[in-house]
């Protein structure tokens, strides 16, 4: 692969995110970049399409700090909207596409959008609340092949300024924009659903977004971050190496991965459409990937799955499969090195309050142990105590995990969230996301999961994710998520509302059976509720406040 010419800018780069890209995508202009359904982009011609949305947000009067919805599924525009949001230092802005319109006018209200990129089919959506969002002065639909040659053409006068997204490119300048002040300092934002409560809108900067979340010049934890803006150029990797995005850049597992990548001069897949896993397998072999990452279970049980029924697959150019953004079950985690036996195993955790706090990469062979445990943690990331001390290691103290050195600097519009959120403790800025945790005698981490929807049963805390685990090994359970129900004697009751394993059956008998002995007698299901599909988000995050409220309303009928 050819490099061109090195920018003679480059002598002036700073972690700016749009710097960064464009000394990148110079050296590298003829390698391709990203690859999307049928459209295949080099770097070149990402940097294009991108400087000509950059050009045409300068147009409509898209001012520095001035805030661009992402409505949008996985598609090179993604991409090209975020490069340019950061070329012209607007802030590009993540919206859930599984969004209702009550939950689409709450963001698009608390961003204050100026602009709004969508897919088509979401069009109809957008204009239902736009009379309602008075900041948004211009709308620009993406085509979509998933609507059918029957479907009504988008009334582009139902929205702010529409436009097509095709025509808006076409029409602009493919020069890069000369843009004054870009910096370190550049801000960039994530807004996170979480599991419980409204969507919240993560503040960074840009420098400390580079380093806490798109990998710091190094994807792989390997060398060790960049000492300089310059050496990110000399990370550039030299031979061909492929990412697979299964999640939607929506989400940070996808977001932050894909920018890591690029900024490597690597090649990036984008899955688009249905999560098809046969598709997905045929994948890996045909674009030769390199790295695939999963979020949870919610995508590694069908590809296992689609393993054992129509497999094997050619997928020996993998490198490393990796998870992150939902925990795995250690019963898919087995199965997944059984399939992949060359490649290396890689958990991390982390947040979009912290960026990437920990991993634990496991070598072919390697004994996982037990539990939810992360042995390569970042530096600035501990366990504090309810006095605000380090947990001791081995103490057996449960304690919250904070975050400091590279961290956000607010959750946007919230002050009293921001401020219960990110702590100064002796002198030292923390961000407490509210996992909790405890130490290991070796110095390694065991994630208990978030305290916000812990359940209280007789005075005791129960971590969901730690039941979860265990009922998952269970072979009737294919999905499984705990909550607590009210009760009178308990305060509340913990509760399995689980997905059954196609022609399976389990009693509540018999999960208790299964715990025993593996878990403390308070933490095993009292109930259970047998439903036809857990509901997770498009990134496989659990959806607490669904399957209480299911869980609830299956106990009182």
């Amino acid at each position: 692969m050819g490099d061109t010419t090195a920018n003679a800018a480059e002598s002036s780069l700073s972690y700016n995110l749009a710097d960064l890209w464009e000394a990148v995508s110079d050296r590298v202009a003829n390698r391709e970049a990203v690859v999307c359904g049928d459209r295949r982009l080099t770097y070149a011609q990402l940097e294009e399409r991108a400087n000509r949305m950059a050009n045409h947000l300068l147009a409509q009067g898209v001012q520095p700090g001035e805030f661009v919805g992402c409505y949008l599924t996985n598609c090179t525009e993604y991409l090209e909207v975020l490069l340019a949001c950061f070329k012209i230092r607007a802030i590009p802005v993540n919206i859930n596409y599984r969004y209702v319109t009550e939950e689409l006018r709450y963001l698009l209200l608390d961003s204050g959008l100026v602009v709004l990129v969508c897919n088509e089919e979401f069009a109809e959506r957008v204009g239902s609340v736009t009379a309602e969002v008075p900041a948004l002065r211009h709308c620009i639909v993406v085509r979509s092949t998933a609507l059918s040659a029957e479907a009504e053409s988008v009334d582009l006068a139902a929205l702010p300024d529409g436009i097509f997204y095709d025509e808006a490119v076409e029409a602009a300048s493919g020069d890069r924009p000369q843009i004054l002040g870009r910096g370190n300092d550049d801000l960039y934002l994530l807004y996170t659903g979480g599991t419980t409560g409204m969507p919240k809108g993560v503040i960074w900067r840009q420098a400390d977004a580079f380093f806490g979340c798109i990998g710091g010049g190094d994807p792989m934890r390997m060398s060790g971050p960049v000492s300089s803006p310059e050496e990110t150029l000399e990370r550039i990797i030299e031979f061909d190496f492929v990412f697979y995005a299964l999640a939607p850049l929506m989400h940070a597992a996808a977001q932050w991965v894909s920018l890591m990548w690029l900024l490597c001069g690597a090649k990036v897949i984008l899955h688009s459409g249905g999560f098809d896993p046969v598709e997905i397998w045929q994948t890996v072999d045909a674009e030769k990937v390199s790295i695939m990452t999963v979020v949870g279970d919610a995508m590694a049980r069908p590809l296992v799955d689609a393993w054992d029924e129509y497999g094997p697959f050619e997928i020996s150019s993998m490198y490393s499969l990796s998870n992150g953004g939902a925990p795995l079950a250690p019963s898919l985690r087995d199965r997944l090195r059984e399939i992949a036996p060359n490649a290396m195993l890689t958990d991390g955790f982390g947040s979009s309050e912290t960026g990437i706090q920990g991993s634990r990469r496991l070598s072919p062979g390697e004994d996982p142990g037990q539990g939810v445990r992360f042995d390569n943690v970042e530096a600035g990331t501990t366990v504090l105590d309810e006095s605000g001390h380090a947990v001791v290691p081995g103490s057996g103290v449960v304690g919250r995990i904070a975050h400091s050195g590279y961290i956000p600097l607010r959750y946007h519009n919230a002050p009293e969230k921001t401020a219960e959120t990110f702590v100064t403790i002796d002198g030292t800025r923390y961000v407490l996301p509210g996992d909790m945790a405890t130490v290991e005698a070796d110095g390694s981490i065991t994630l208990l999961g978030r305290g916000s929807v812990s359940i209280n049963t007789g005075g005791e805390k129960v971590y969901p994710e730690e039941v979860e685990a265990l009922l998952k090994a269970h072979p009737a359970v294919y999905d499984v998520l705990v909550v607590g129900v009210a009760d009178e004697r308990w305060g509340e009751r913990v509760t399995a509302v689980v997905q059954l394993t196609e022609g399976t059956s389990v009693s509540l008998e018999e999960l208790d059976a299964h715990c025993r002995g593996q878990l403390a007698g308070y933490k095993i299901p009292r109930s259970l509720v047998v439903v036809d599909q857990i509901v997770r988000s498009p990134s496989g995050k659990a959806d607490y406040r669904w399957a209480k409220a299911t869980a609830a309303a299956s106990l009182i009928e």
